[in-house]
């Protein structure tokens, strides 16, 4: 099974967080699946960041790389037919970063590794 995690999703993996959902956690650790991490979600961080709305250690590109690679975690870059895909989405979400990981989902096949209700509405599996 491929894997897309949603932003949230890494965060609280990465951090152990006992509000990732047990069957998203047991997806993620499943050696046998492809687990990935969208770089439209790093933008996300990034821009979050920058505004002050999430506060991370200054060593938290490192920690995630490092994680990522201990965890078996790939980058998933964005593509142009992700993109084209975003424009075929009907509007049940507004949020731009949340709409690509659909996209991407729904393009490559992929699993979503989300707490996110409105991610139910579109032609995406879910795992939480």
């Amino acid at each position: 099974m491929k894997i897309l995690l949603d932003t949230h999703a890494m965060l609280w993996f990465l951090e152990g967080d006992p509000r990732l959902g047990l069957a998203a956690a047991e997806a993620i650790a499943e050696r046998d699946n492809e687990v990935y991490f969208s770089v439209a979600s790093h933008w996300e961080l990034c821009i979050k960041i920058s505004l002050g709305k999430i506060g991370l250690a200054e060593s938290w590109q490192s920690l995630l790389e490092n994680a990522m690679r201990d965890s078996g975690i790939r980058w998933l870059d964005i593509a142009p037919v992700h993109c084209q895909n975003v424009v075929e989405l009907p509007f049940h979400h507004r949020d731009p970063f949340d709409r690509m990981l659909i996209a991407q989902a729904v393009c490559e096949t992929m699993v979503i590794a989300t707490h996110d209700r409105h991610f139910g509405k579109y032609p995406a599996t879910i795992v939480w």
